[in-house]
């Protein structure tokens, strides 16, 4: 059974997602990838947290956009994905992106991690890149609450 959930911490604050669109593009996306979805939850934060958590679960002293935590049996994926929207904003402000889609590339990208694909190795960035901008290419447009 699919579940995705929502959390914030810190100074976040909860974007204006249409969460059954989203949820439909996770599954279908997950599916694309011979995967089901779970139980997934989005803890939405700001830097000072995922900066905190970074150091506590992975001993990384340095901000960054997501931090994935995998649960995935053989059956389903899931997983916890605690998402910096401080870290979001400026990357978006540095790529010449707006907000929106940066941030639907990073709700992607933690899905994309637990269906197996990684982005650490010699050549693994191109693929997860190239898998991100498929997801984002059947992103709906209804995507977020006006």
């Amino acid at each position: 059974m699919t579940e995705i959930n929502y959390m914030l911490q810190g100074n976040a604050v909860m974007p204006a997602l249409n969460e059954p669109v989203v949820r439909e593009w996770i599954v279908k996306v997950a599916d694309l990838h011979g995967q089901r979805v779970g139980c997934l939850t989005y803890v939405f934060c700001d830097d000072e947290y995922i900066l905190e958590t970074n150091r506590e679960f992975l001993g990384h002293d340095y901000y960054t956009d997501i931090i994935t935590f995998d649960y995935t049996n053989s059956r389903h994926i899931a997983g916890d994905m605690v998402i910096s929207l401080d870290t979001v904003r400026s990357n978006a402000e540095m790529l010449g992106v707006d907000y929106e889609t940066e941030l639907m590339r990073v709700i992607i990208h933690g899905v994309l991690h637990l269906c197996g694909i990684n982005d650490k190795g010699p050549g693994e960035r191109e693929v997860m890149e190239g898998y991100e901008n498929e997801a984002l290419a059947i992103l709906p447009e209804n995507v977020f609450l006006k």
